[in-house]
């Protein structure tokens, strides 16, 4: 019996699925809810994660299968607190887990661990990626075997307090009618340990080729990056944040400028929107969470999935998680 729509796994709240075939299997790498009584609030303290499960599918109608704790922040040297939400990428024989923790200093750094395994356990390095900040990594391995990371949110995530540069704990969004806070793109190394160059910022433009505005919250980045193909091109997808909606750009190059395509899901219950993109058998779905099982409560989520559907000239439908019911 088909799991679409409904939570992959109740024993523990799970969320900011990354969802990839390896070996013919479906496997999920979510950030983990941490249940307590803790206030929410604009930077995201409420959202306390420390460890990574990894969860998978033998097919898409499967029970889901935990196969436990991954990795801990107990075993990042550099990791102060919140192991938000990480990806995974194969290359080289191996698997690679990008991760975001606040450092030492408070400050959200990307990292990485290695195994041979899909299901872990991952072997963390010693230090965070150099020239990283923010949160939300998602890596695109190109069928040249190039890999790509993107990455950055907003608010908690601290993409707006780096606009200068260098860290400012006091910066925000630009005003409505400028350009908004782009998402950050590396090209990884051959190791896939460090960024081969510096990171920039990608463009997404409206429909007149214009960057989308600050004020634009329909349409404009917030967090929560997935980069896939179809057909030849580029998705960059991501949230909207504020707006709550997942929204997609596409173009021929993997670096962007991306053009503004539409809407991939209306909001969810919950404050955050966060997913990924997998073609399994022919088919194509979106995983993603919501706050259902929970009655709401913003850091209890639950991670789901449902079928994703592309129409002739490449655009995506939009979902309406709840029409089911």
């Amino acid at each position: 019996m088909s799991k679409e729509r409904e939570p992959l796994v109740t024993h523990i709240f799970t969320a900011d699925p990354s969802a990839h075939v390896y070996n013919d299997k479906i496997y999920i790498y979510p950030s983990h809810d941490i249940p307590h009584d803790g206030e929410d609030n604009d930077e995201g303290d409420e959202y306390r994660m420390e460890d990574y499960h990894v969860l998978s599918m033998d097919d898409i109608d499967a029970e889901c299968v935990d196969h436990g704790e991954a990795l801990h922040m107990d075993q990042v040297p550099w990791v102060s607190k919140q192991m938000w939400a990480p990806d995974v990428a194969y290359k080289n024989g191996k698997y690679y887990l990008y991760f975001p923790a606040r450092d030492k200093d408070g400050m959200f750094r990307l990292g990485v661990a290695v195994s041979d395994s899909p299901t872990g356990p991952f072997a963390p390095e010693e230090n965070y990626i150099e020239g990283s900040y923010s949160i939300d990594p998602a890596v695109l391995v190109d069928d040249d075997g190039s890999a790509y990371i993107y990455y950055g949110g907003l608010w908690g995530g601290q993409l707006d307090k780096w606009r200068t540069g260098t860290f400012d704990p006091q910066g925000g969004e630009p005003a409505s009618e400028e350009p908004a806070v782009m998402p950050l793109c590396a090209k990884l190394s051959e190791d896939m340990l460090s960024f081969d160059g510096d990171p920039v910022h990608i463009q997404i433009l409206d429909e007149n080729g214009e960057p989308l505005k600050a004020g634009d919250e329909d349409r404009r980045y917030f967090e929560g990056p997935w980069m896939h193909k179809y057909q030849g091109l580029y998705y960059l997808s991501y949230s909207t944040g504020t707006t709550h909606y997942l929204v997609y750009a596409t173009s021929d190059n993997p670096m962007g400028p991306f053009t503004y395509r539409g809407r991939l899901m209306e909001p969810v219950i919950g404050w955050t929107t966060h997913h990924s993109i997998i073609e399994y058998h022919g088919k194509w779905y979106l995983f993603y969470h919501d706050c259902e099982l929970s009655g709401g409560i913003n850091h209890r989520r639950s991670v789901k999935f449902t079928e994703l559907h592309y129409n002739e000239d490449g655009t995506i439908q939009t979902i309406h998680p709840y029409d089911h019911k």
